[in-house]
């Protein structure tokens, strides 16, 4: 009988309250997991880099900053990929008519960038329907 080729991931959550301060815990959970699964630098930075974008969005943009609200960050890792979830309690944005940051007009906003980079960085990106969650995967 051949043996089931069984693949384990190992959960991870983080309930952050909705204010700035808060990415020090999520940038410590990453830092955790880096460590303990030997992900590589440039996989790290675009983690970090993608897992801050969400995080500050999920906070400022969907639950306006209101502390009673919490960001939920999950994280599954596999033994190929990690796949981070960031959700907020705010109503979602429509993620598919977003301003074009590289865009002439665009390019001096200080802000309206952080979908753009997060799509760059992360092999995948998915957003559930409402746009309040969004799934961030990264080969390790």
């Amino acid at each position: 009988m051949e043996e089931a080729n069984v693949q384990t991931s190992e959960l991870y959550t983080l309930q952050l309250p909705s204010k700035p301060e808060s990415i020090t815990l999520l940038e410590q959970l990453i830092e955790e997991i880096a460590d303990k699964y030997h992900i590589a630098e440039d996989t790290f930075a675009n983690m970090m880099t993608c897992l801050n974008e969400a995080a500050i969005n999920a906070i400022v943009h969907g639950n306006k900053q209101d502390e009673s609200k919490k960001v939920i960050v999950n994280a599954e890792v596999e033994s190929k990929r990690i796949v981070w979830t960031v959700t907020d309690e705010g109503p979602g944005f429509d993620y598919n008519n977003l301003a074009d940051p590289t865009a002439p007009e665009n390019l001096e906003n200080l802000t309206g960038r952080g979908v753009f980079i997060i799509k760059h960085l992360a092999d995948q990106c998915i957003f559930n329907a409402s746009g309040n969650e969004i799934e961030l995967h990264f080969k390790i």
